[in-house]
This record gives C-alpha cells, structure tokens and sequence, in this order.
C-alpha cells in the first residue's frame, strides 16, 4: 500500500513491541492501543484507574497530534479494562478528552494488560480531508 505512512512521536511512550504507535493510510489513521506509561521514562504511572486513563489519553492524544489530528477526531474508541468496576471512572475520564458528537465505543474487562495496567485504549481517526 503506497499511501501508508507510519506515525511515530517521541511525545508518547515508544512501541515496546513489533508495531507501530500509528498507521495512517489516506484520511484514516489507526492509533496502536496505549496503556499508562510515561513517555519520558517508559514507566507505569502511578495511581488508580482515572490517573492511568488520564494518561492513557495524553498518550493518544500526542500520537494523533503527530498524525495532523486531535482526539475529537476519532471515530472510535476500543477500552480494555482489568476490572470493570473502574468503567466509571475512564468514563468520567474521557468526558474531558472528548466532546460532543463523541466515537463510537467499545469497553471490556480483559484478564490482564502489559506491564500490570489497569486500562488500555486504541482508537481510529478521520482526518479532515
């Protein structure tokens, strides 16, 4: 695919993986899940869901930034959880990140995240053509 173009911002913590922090082809551009790390040191943050989903969202915002976008314009939203007695708090969360007319979304509580995480998001955006 001649079109595709991989995103990548030293302002979100790097692929600890074989991917890519995002993938854009034409005005669409898949932003790679991020869990709560510090991209300065690549360590946890500390705290309870809501302050690693705060910074679950710095993340993907700094990546979407980096792909000529905002977080305003994803059109949807995957949230991986290890407890869904925490789907409160990321909502509360995400309110501020977002507005109105908000992603499509999707939220599940999985058996376990990378490197201990409570929260994981990934998300899809359409840039203005």
């Amino acid at each position: 695919m001649s079109n595709r173009a991989v995103i990548h911002t030293s302002e979100a913590p790097q692929a600890i993986g074989p991917y890519s922090q995002a993938v854009k082809a034409n005005n669409t551009v898949w932003l790679s899940g991020q869990i709560p790390l510090d991209p300065g040191t690549m360590e946890l943050v500390a705290g309870d869901a809501s302050a690693q989903a705060e910074q679950v969202f710095r993340n993907l915002a700094a990546v979407a930034r980096a792909a000529g976008g905002e977080l305003n314009q994803c059109v949807k939203v995957n949230i991986y959880l290890t407890d869904l007695a925490d789907f409160g708090a990321v909502n509360a969360v995400m309110a501020r990140h977002f507005g109105e007319p908000y992603p499509a979304r999707a939220c599940v509580q999985v058996a376990a995240l990378p490197r201990g995480a409570a929260v994981e998001i990934e998300a899809t955006m359409v840039l203005k053509s």
